[in-house]
């Protein structure tokens, strides 16, 4: 069975973090959240020493750069997992 055309226009999302849309809490370095950040747990699951949940908002943030090879791939992995891609990367 076919699928049915869209009932409106095609409203574009983006595609991957904004750099300029980075949350003010984020430590300085690579890896950064932005606000399409919807608090699901992702980021802090998979890199814990490196995402927080901000303790007033509905939101992760980058609280640590990470320091060794694991945690930059962990913090790879919960970038490429996160479900609303609000986590990106400047190198």
């Amino acid at each position: 069975m076919p699928l049915a055309p869209p009932a409106g226009p095609l409203i574009p999302c983006a595609v991957m973090a904004d750099t300029k849309d980075r949350l003010p809490e984020n430590a300085t370095g690579k890896f950064y959240v932005d606000s399409q950040c919807i608090d699901c747990d992702v980021c802090r699951v998979t890199a814990p020493a490196n995402f927080q949940r901000h303790e007033e908002k509905p939101y992760s943030y980058v609280f640590r750069q990470p320091a060794t090879p694991e945690e930059e791939a962990q913090c790879e992995e919960a970038m490429d997992s996160c479900p609303v891609e609000a986590i990106g990367s400047d190198g």
